[in-house]
């Protein structure tokens, strides 16, 4: 039969309804077959709406194409083309508490850095490996795009323990090079060519070629008198401290100001929960009405209202990466791969997220110059990080996890970590089944 097979894991996503829009604009160059949609018993009833916007909006647009529902993803993987994650293990209810826990032990609570991150991998990577090992017997060709957080570290597990073909996703890449192409007052992204390179969330811009020149400079300059355009909408404006981007020659994205501005962080996080709420508890709101306008039975569109849930262009870079792979498109593309001698400083087998040219055989990454000493030192220490954060993922071993968060600058150590990684741990205990097992 002509068309693929789509496969989506953690299709109760309030972001599902871009990767549909994605499908629909891409109908002619990426032809889909089949569409499945799987999720847990927690998202059953999510899925369900998801599920019936998704019809309308195939309807809505002539494409006679079958969506199926399952909560087993065996049922949904064999002879799968394409698979895209996007699970949150433990759902928006775990996000919370990571960020409670992290701000009650008097650390930054963020869900992909710290503590916080730590406790995101440790509840993922499990179950991203069991569903590897069952696209390994059931869909053996496919390709598994990850956009689960933390993205760099899950698909580093993936590219490490299993067979599978896997390409991680982030959408802070995309949002700076729109904030570039607004700086440069270009109505096309593809007008210009950015370089990125580092781990995920934490990636900086190393050139942007335009018009046979590098106006990395000029954009700088810019972002340095307090007109910033790569920060995301659900991101509070800031300022970068003053001396740090004249000497850098390169441009942090968002996320970095958690480790260049910790304590300018730390207040505002806890600032913002003894207010508002945590950012886990705004983003529970907003998906609450998010799935309220997904009800509509007249709906038959992506809603305007899911750009404030802070992940835009998520789903559309996950439709243009699976076309780019389909049609040996040869494009730049800004992925988590493995590194290969992109990044110099780094292990060759680790996942790097760098700008990469995407082919039918998967992303070939772009070499990159080498990095100041002092930023490459904190890359490894975080790759170091990254890659304890796994093997205690896998094993359960406290020992091991109490030796990553140790080496990150944004955990705090003695009888705080203890007391925190104990809670962490005793919080999670049917998320964690390996640290259960490992007692």
């Amino acid at each position: 039969m002509k068309g693929l097979k789509l496969v989506v894991i953690g299709a109760g996503s309030s972001y599902t309804p871009e990767l549909m829009e994605g499908i629909i604009k891409r109908q002619n160059e990426f032809p889909i077959r089949e569409l499945w949609l799987v999720d847990i018993e927690d998202g059953r009833e999510k899925m369900a709406i998801i599920a019936g916007l998704t019809r309308r909006m195939l309807e809505k647009n002539g494409l006679d194409i079958p969506v199926y529902e399952t909560l087993d993803r065996t049922e949904a993987l064999p002879g799968a083309d394409f698979v895209c994650s996007q699970f949150r293990a433990g759902c928006l209810e775990a996000r919370i508490s990571d960020e409670r826990i992290s701000l009650k032990y008097d650390m930054i609570g963020q869900e992909t850095n710290g503590l916080g991150g730590f406790a995101n991998a440790c509840r993922t990577i499990p179950i991203a490996l069991a569903i590897a090992k069952e696209m390994e017997q059931l869909c053996p060709d496919a390709w598994l795009l990850n956009f689960t957080n933390p993205s760099g570290m899950v698909t580093e597990a993936i590219l490490k323990y299993s067979k599978v073909k896997t390409v991680g996703l982030c959408n802070v890449p995309v949002i700076m090079q729109k904030g570039i192409a607004s700086a440069l007052g270009v109505s096309d992204i593809n007008e210009f060519i950015m370089q990125v390179a580092g781990l995920n969330h934490f990636i900086f811009a190393r050139h942007i070629f335009h018009e046979g020149k590098d106006k990395l400079p000029q954009v700088i300059e810019l972002i340095s008198e307090g007109n910033d355009p790569l920060v995301p909408k659900n991101i509070p404006p800031f300022k970068w401290p003053d001396r740090l981007l004249a000497n850098m020659g390169m441009i942090p994205c968002p996320y970095l100001r958690y480790y260049y501005m910790s304590d300018d962080m730390y207040r505002q996080e806890l600032g913002e929960a003894q207010g508002e709420g945590t950012r886990g508890e705004i983003v529970k709101e907003l998906e609450r009405e998010l799935f309220e306008i997904y009800r509509n039975p007249e709906l038959a569109e992506k809603p305007k209202a899911l750009e404030g849930r802070g992940g835009q262009y998520y789903s559309d870079a996950a439709c243009e990466l699976m076309s780019a792979i389909y049609n040996d498109k040869r494009i730049i593309m800004h992925v988590n791969t493995r590194n290969d001698g992109a990044i110099a400083g780094l292990p060759d087998d680790c996942a790097v997220e760098v700008s990469s040219m995407i082919t039918r055989s998967g992303p070939i990454p772009l070499n990159v110059e080498p990095f100041p000493e002092d930023v490459l030192r904190l890359i490894q220490l975080m790759k170091s990080f990254e890659q304890l954060t796994i093997e205690a993922a896998i094993s359960g071993n406290r020992y091991t996890a109490w030796r990553a968060l140790v080496i990150n600058p944004l955990v705090k150590s003695g009888q705080l970590l203890e007391n925190a990684l104990d809670e962490v741990i005793e919080h999670n205990k049917a998320l964690m089944p390996a640290f259960q097992r490992n007692k």
